[in-house]
């Protein structure tokens, strides 16, 4: 009886699925989805796959210049992204995508410095050149919190040019954090578990105080640079706050982090739509893309960006999520190790990357909202989830959780075999961290 069922659904999604074969309206249903949504999620089953950050580049190439949307959010440090922010703006001394992907140095660097990501910022850098009025250029923002010490380096830079007296107030402030040798870690732990007072009531008055300044700040302050020095206490205060809490459990840092991504996600949209109503494409995993409540997250007390978005905004908000079946990979073996090309096993016999490479189409798009597929996809299934770590040997425990696809995602877009992304370093370069801030995903690697 079960397989009976299980060949139903897959002859339902074999007449639903809209294969993938590089035309031009390989992704029309999707768009017509989408219709007038103002955020756009795409996801991610692995942070080091080609053909998902090719797809998700392609995708929001055409929601940039069909659809009119004016900022691309990435699952990574706000100092980081903030270079390549200007340089697709036209507005750095950096000569080329290359080099302004340098900020991207500590583990895992492949995430964003690789050929995908360096073809997608060219583009987006040549597309802006063409545009006259800076407002209307796309910009590149990080949505992440792990940059504690870039981010108060960034504060006290800013209140340097701007307002001295204001940097000095700063820099007593930040100096709370000269006791832990600019090493987050080493905050973390020892204010987790008493052994030395936190900087909280410090950085909670320098956002303060940067908020107000935000609202009467003089003309030659307003602008873009101001709102990204602003977002830089922003991310010192939750970040604070992150490694504060990153002993007590995975479900209080996880949670914490993905509270901060949606509340950056919210500051770009108003900042973005002081001139026009902002559209803002995501691109994160799988695990921070998709609703929480639709999966064994939700069960123990996490929440996601997705779910978070789309509480806020309803169908505004339209979450994509991207598997495969089987491939190669690059991720690391443990944390900080060299990142390696792996290979991808093939997907569980009882998960919904079996089911899709069953259907025998090798790539493929399934829109989820609208029967008959919604009711055969609602039934728990596993899913997989690859990190920047990826462990074959414990492939179960590691890399699965359970979830229901239609009510996690609003479609899916399906590689059945996909390829390991090939990153700008050597492999054995893009496994550096360096000093003071904690390797991007940590601890839970998505």
């Amino acid at each position: 009886m079960a397989d009976v069922a299980a060949a139903t659904l897959r002859d339902v999604i074999t007449r639903s699925a809209q294969a993938l074969r590089g035309a031009a309206d390989d992704y029309a249903p999707l768009f017509e989805l989408i219709h007038n949504a103002r955020f756009v999620l795409l996801g991610e089953a692995t942070h080091g796959t080609h053909e998902f950050y090719a797809e998700r580049a392609r995708i929001t190439r055409i929601l940039i210049e069909r659809f009119g949307f004016n900022a691309v959010a990435v699952e990574a440090d706000w100092p980081d992204a903030y270079r390549v922010n200007r340089y697709v703006r036209g507005a750095s001394d950096d000569p080329d995508g290359r080099e302004a992907l340098r900020g991207f140095a500590r583990f895992p660097a492949w995430m964003w410095r690789n050929n995908d990501v360096l073809a997608f910022v060219e583009w987006l850098r040549d597309r802006n050149d063409g545009i006259r009025d800076a407002s209307r250029k796309v910009g590149f923002y990080g949505l992440d919190l792990y940059s504690l010490y870039t981010s108060i380096d960034a504060v006290l830079r800013y209140l340097g040019r701007v307002d001295p007296s204001a940097a000095r107030r700063a820099r007593d402030r930040y100096a709370c954090f000269d006791h832990f040798d600019r090493d987050a870690e080493r905050y973390a732990y020892t204010t987790a578990f008493g052994a030395a007072p936190s900087c909280e009531d410090e950085v909670i008055a320098e956002l303060s105080e940067m908020q107000r300044r935000a609202a009467t700040a003089i003309a030659h302050e307003a602008g873009d640079e101001h709102f990204y020095a602003v977002q830089n206490a922003r991310i010192v205060k939750n970040a604070e706050e992150y490694y504060r809490t990153m002993f007590r459990g995975r479900v209080s840092s996880w949670n914490l982090r993905d509270s901060h991504m949606a509340e950056t996600l919210q500051a770009l949209d108003a900042h973005l739509s002081r001139a026009a109503l902002s559209r803002i494409v995501v691109w994160e995993h799988n695990s921070h893309v998709g609703d929480a409540r639709a999966t064994d997250m939700g069960a123990r007390g996490e929440w996601s960006l997705g779910q978070l978005v789309r509480e806020r905004h309803g169908e505004d908000a339209v979450l994509v999520g991207f598997t495969t079946h089987r491939g190669t990979v690059i991720a690391a073996s443990d944390w900080g190790s060299p990142a390696e090309r792996k290979r991808i096993r093939a997907a569980l016999p009882d998960s919904y990357e079996a089911l899709f490479h069953d259907v025998g189409v090798e790539r493929f798009l399934l829109t989820l909202r609208a029967d008959p597929i919604t009711h055969g996809l609602r039934v728990d299934r596993l899913e997989r989830a690859i990190g920047v770590v990826y462990l074959p040997e414990t492939e179960r425990t590691s890399h699965y959780f359970t979830a229901a696809l239609t009510r996690q995602f609003d479609a899916v877009v399906h590689c059945d075999e996909t390829s390991a992304l090939e990153p700008l370093d050597p492999l054995w370069e893009a496994a550096a961290v360096e000093p003071g801030e904690l390797p991007e995903a940590y601890p839970s690697g998505l």
